[in-house]
């Protein structure tokens, strides 16, 4: 019984962590939505590593050609899902994309390529050759056309490629709900790594890269960082989560203090006293 008020504590606290999720942590935070699996609803992400994406699915390209994802995903391929229309994340994933790809020591469309895929059914080629001559500007040197490709479907398309990343969206409006994150597959489709936030580093791109070529499944970068910082809509910037790491701090020092009077009240009473 005298244990009793440090288990109330500790119970309370990880009622506390549980529920400082908002709605920016599915927007921004790689664990937040996904953690738990099919259970949670809404946007988010469900890591896969080691499952493949189906290649069999058809696309457009810039120019309006079907494009069959086979014919794309043929070595290491970092996908992003996003959509043109977006004036928000979208654009800073893709712009961060570019800012790392020019440091990146590989060959565009010979050891990689990247593919922004469009989860909005609605836009068009236009769109997406309209982003495709944006960022490539943006990177100031030549860049491989066929190195990154900006693609658009239909819903079923969009969904199957979405599902097996277990990257969840949902429209509000002419906007949507996603996460913020990308993956990269290895030539036969298998994901070996998700990349979380709209900042890339040219190491974890190349590594990821590498993995993809060897078909080793990696772990996922920052997610330790996925899970202390959080994304501020109206910011459009990451800031530190307060309550979910002093939360967890608490909980994890309650939990150990606790673990330690339990071993030495056990110590304790198997000593006879003489």
């Amino acid at each position: 019984m005298r244990y009793l008020p440090i288990l109330l504590l500790g119970a309370l606290l990880l009622s506390t962590s549980a529920g400082a999720h908002t709605e920016g942590d599915h927007r921004g935070n790689p664990s937040a939505a996904g953690a738990a699996g099919e259970a949670v609803e809404g946007p988010g992400i469900e890591e896969r590593l080691g499952k493949k994406i189906p290649l069999d699915l058809n696309f457009r390209d810039e120019a309006g050609r079907p494009v069959p994802l086979s014919g794309l995903v043929t070595g290491p391929t970092l996908i992003i899902p996003v959509y043109y229309g977006c004036t928000n994340v979208c654009s800073y994933l893709q712009s961060g994309a570019a800012n790392a790809l020019r440091a990146v020591r590989r060959t565009a469309g010979t050891d990689y390529r990247v593919i922004s895929v469009s989860f909005d059914e609605t836009e068009t080629p236009a769109m997406a050759a309209r982003a495709k001559r944006m960022y490539l500007a943006s990177m100031g040197r030549p860049f491989p056309e066929d190195g990154w490709r900006f693609l658009t479907g239909d819903v079923v398309s969009i969904r199957r490629l979405t599902d097996a990343a277990g990257y969840r969206f949902q429209r509000r409006g002419h906007d949507f709900i996603h996460p913020v994150a990308s993956f990269v597959v290895a030539g036969d489709g298998t994901i070996v790594r998700y990349l979380y936030g709209i900042n890339f580093l040219p190491k974890d791109l190349t590594l990821a890269f590498v993995e993809a070529q060897e078909g080793v499944v990696g772990k996922s970068v920052r997610t330790m960082v996925g899970f202390c910082f959080s994304f501020d809509p109206a910011g459009k910037t990451y800031v530190f989560n307060v309550l979910r790491v002093s939360a967890t701090v608490v909980v994890l020092t309650a939990g150990s203090f606790l673990a330690f009077l339990v071993l030495t009240g056990k110590k304790g009473k198997g000593k006879r006293i003489p």
